[in-house]
């Protein structure tokens, strides 16, 4: 299915520390989780071992939220977060 991501997206994205190929990647291979109003999102976690913003994490989490309309998954955001997750890939 083709994936048209929205340029409000990849503006969040860029903000919050993901890209293009994640947000791909999640819709892709990563694991659905709940969402409002009729959407569908999904998320994974990544390895991070990095600081970002004097912080250092051992892991990222990269929501996607979308649609999907006449075969096209088309983005409306994306969340990441920083921490450490159990069990969860």
């Amino acid at each position: 299915m083709k994936v048209q991501i929205d340029p409000h997206t990849l503006e969040r994205a860029e903000e919050r520390g993901a890209d293009e190929n994640e947000i791909k990647d999640v819709i892709d291979t990563g694991f659905a989780i709940p969402a409002k109003y009729g959407r569908t999102a999904k998320a994974k976690v990544f390895e991070f071992k990095k600081k970002r913003h004097g912080k250092y994490y051992e892991q990222r989490r990269v929501e996607v939220v979308y649609t999907i309309e006449k075969n096209a998954v088309i983005t409306i955001t994306v969340y990441v977060f920083y921490g450490k997750w159990e069990g969860q890939r």
